[in-house]
């Protein structure tokens, strides 16, 4: 399971709801995630910002706040700009603190980046 090291594809920029090692852990597995929680100069951005860096990024945002970057997303839409998309968590799915919580959602990003291989912008919406 999983892309082997160095290949193309989709990129994901993690939510600061989400702990770094989920980022880490796919990483190792040759995928190119990014985590929020990382990165100081995105920590506290408005969801307007740090869209707009993943854009620039070419990363699809991993978030549980649905409603703020769904948002956005349909502004994009609306006005007919292509954006590298959402992977959209349900919180109730997906509870953070739970044990099997992380390990879980390592399983499910791994499982959709090996469904949409692809690294252009497609305006995707994905549920977890």
């Amino acid at each position: 399971m999983g892309a082997s090291s160095g290949s193309a594809g989709l990129k994901l920029l993690l939510d600061e709801m989400y702990p770094h090692v989920i980022a880490d852990r796919l990483s190792a597995r040759g995928r190119e995630v990014e985590a929020v929680t990382r990165r100081a100069d995105l920590r506290a951005l408005p969801d307007s910002d740090l869209f707009a860096t993943a854009q620039r990024e070419r990363s699809a945002i991993v978030t549980e706040n649905i409603a703020d970057f769904s948002g956005i997303a349909d502004d994009h839409d609306r006005r007919g700009i292509v954006h590298h998309g959402l992977v959209l968590v349900d919180p109730g799915k997906y509870r953070r603190g739970a044990p099997r919580t992380i390990g879980r959602m390592i399983t499910a990003l791994d499982r959709m980046l090996d469904e949409y291989p692809g690294e252009g912008p497609t305006s995707l919406r994905y549920w977890l």
